[in-house]
């Protein structure tokens, strides 16, 4: 009895020892930093470019024209790329021209709404071909309007 009751007064000694060392040491050297505080840190400041209106046709699955529909977007760019951003934004509407007819942005139940999302994407992906890696960041669709 005195030798089980000698390992459980170890154990819970060797629990309490360990445990005080753990919060001292983290008391001591603080806490990691949170994914959430490594991103903010790295993230340079940013500034928002309007594109204007964006007539864009919208293709279903199948390849057909549902109706074409007007997209006013933001493009999120590090601050020192807003300038020339802006100055290349006719390359910008030309890729996105050119990829519209073959992306299928309908959505909804008879292919009458446009895809917020993949509209989204596809700015984006046009806007790394034409204007090169980084330049955008993210594009914000701000209003949408059936035409």
């Amino acid at each position: 009895m005195k030798k089980v009751l000698g390992l459980i007064v170890l154990l819970l000694l060797g629990l309490a020892l360990g445990g005080g060392a753990a919060y001292g040491v983290g008391r001591l050297l603080g806490p990691p930093p949170g994914p959430e505080e490594t991103a903010e840190a790295e993230k340079p400041e940013t500034s928002f470019v309007p594109t204007g209106s964006i007539l864009t046709p919208v293709v279903t699955v199948d390849g057909d024209l549902s109706g074409y529909v007007t997209f006013d977007v933001q493009l999120e760019v590090p601050a020192d790329k807003a300038e020339e951003v802006g100055s290349k934004l006719p390359l910008l509407l030309h890729a996105i021209n050119l990829r519209a007819w073959k992306t299928p942005l309908a959505a909804g139940p008879n292919h009458l709404l446009p895809d917020l999302a993949a509209f989204a994407a596809l700015v984006e992906a046009s806007a790394q071909a034409s204007l090169g890696k980084g330049a955008v960041t993210r594009a914000v669709v701000t209003a949408v309007k059936p035409v």
